[in-house]
């Protein structure tokens, strides 16, 4: 696992996830971290294989820093923070489709907000 303090180019980087960038996964608080980025490549490799089977993904949020974890009123301990979690744009279209990647891929926690499909490598949990 690595830890910046601003996202790295992915060409400094050993990066075998074509279809992503450190930048796009990076925190996007700028006021408690300006742009925090680390990786797990378990949870990178899911994402992959989900992309791969879904096709393009927005990325909604990814890692977040502690200090933006707790000016959200975000819970202590959450898997964005362990870089192993992301939220993904979805529509109603695309759904139940993108729910079927999420489990194929092997992520564990999967949970739906209004928009997004929230995917992680957590606990067992919907």
């Amino acid at each position: 696992m690595a830890l910046f303090t601003s996202p790295p180019s992915a060409t400094r980087l050993i990066w075998r996830w074509p279809h992503f960038t450190p930048k796009e996964l990076a925190c996007t608080c700028r006021k408690h971290c300006k742009g925090e980025y680390f990786h797990d490549p378990r949870f990178l490799d899911a994402l992959e294989a989900m992309r791969k089977e879904m096709g393009p993904l927005t990325i909604r949020s990814a890692h977040r820093s502690r200090g933006h974890n707790a000016a959200v009123g975000g819970v202590a301990n959450f898997h964005h923070a362990k870089a192993i979690a992301a939220d993904i744009a979805v529509t109603a279209k695309t759904r139940a489709r993108m729910l079927q990647a999420a489990v194929n891929a092997g992520f564990t926690g999967l949970g739906y907000g209004r928009s997004f499909l929230h995917v992680d490598l957590g606990s067992v949990r919907a």
